[in-house]
């Protein structure tokens, strides 16, 4: 079953946040997981202000997500993380197709 990593993020330092995204995108695909939305326009259309980006990833299985976020490789991202960006993360399951 897949599942999804939500972000809701607003960026602190723009340099940091390129360092970490070419970092995090390879991680991502090192453990199966793909975009399906990567930081295009959002609208609210109910609740609060909107964040300056929304990013959704998905993984085969919340197995993979969890081992994926855990992993050596995305600790690397992580560091950079902290200054390059703040965030709102996410996991939920998905279900399975009708």
């Amino acid at each position: 079953m897949p599942a999804y990593v939500i972000s809701e993020v607003d960026v602190r330092d723009t340099s940091a946040m390129e360092a970490y995204r070419t970092l995090a995108a390879k991680t991502i695909a090192q453990y199966g997981g793909r975009y399906l939305a990567r930081g295009g326009p959002a609208e609210v259309v109910e609740g609060g202000p909107p964040p300056q980006t929304i990013i959704i990833v998905e993984f085969p299985s919340m197995a993979r997500l969890r081992e994926w976020y855990a992993s050596a490789e995305y600790a690397e991202a992580l560091k950079l993380r902290r200054t390059a960006l703040e965030r709102r993360l996410i996991f939920v399951e998905g279900v399975l197709p009708a």
